[in-house]
């Protein structure tokens, strides 16, 4: 039986990127295929309960903030909690991926993962197309062909149907891995999809 895991993440997301490059790795051991599918979490919360990070509770915020620094320093990680662009939308940066995602998985993760790292460990603003671009080249991407493949309506469509589609799967935040229909929410429960994995 192939082992196929629906990735729902999304590039602005600190969390995402303390896991992407281990769930990368995982897949990889268990010769899983990953199906990488950004979503708008502006459109997920209001329908799970989530709420935008400036309207949570302080003590929240506040919170959020040690585990990101125990995540960095436990993982060995270059990460800023508080990168000088966030939060900032995520929309440009999550169409790049999925025009990435049509070359290949490869492209769209090494994509994925150079984005995220951009945010949060490079000060970079991933909403701005011209920063997305020259990111998307030093990936050895070709930038000019990827960026109007990405501002084609079919790729906004499939971001808009990723996002409805993990609404559906009672997705509630990111990352979310998907296999064989079970939820592990968050990159600190790839332990568990592994072991799902290694059934």
């Amino acid at each position: 039986m192939t082992k196929d895991i629906d990735y729902y993440f999304t590039p602005v997301s600190p969390f995402s990127y303390l896991g992407h490059e281990r769930f990368a790795a995982l897949a990889q051991q268990y010769a899983a295929t990953i199906r990488v599918k950004p979503i708008d979490l502006g459109k997920v919360f209001p329908v799970s309960g989530g709420l935008p990070l400036k309207q949570r509770a302080p003590q929240r915020q506040a919170y959020r903030l040690v585990e990101l620094a125990r995540w960095r320093d436990l993982l060995g990680i270059p990460l800023n909690p508080q990168p000088k662009y966030f939060p900032v939308p995520a929309d440009v940066a999550a169409k790049w991926i999925i025009a990435a995602s049509e070359l290949s998985t490869e492209c769209a993760l090494t994509l994925s993962g150079a984005l995220m790292r951009a945010v949060w460990a490079e000060e970079l603003d991933v909403s701005d197309v011209q920063v997305v671009a020259r990111i998307a080249g030093e990936q050895g991407l070709d930038a000019a062909a990827l960026g109007a493949r990405a501002s084609a309506p079919e790729i906004a469509a499939r971001y808009d149907a990723f996002t409805q589609e993990a609404i559906e799967r009672k997705v509630f935040g990111a990352p979310t891995y998907v296999y064989r229909d079970e939820l592990f929410w968050g990159q600190d429960r790839l332990d568990f999809l592994a072991r799902a994995l290694a059934k």
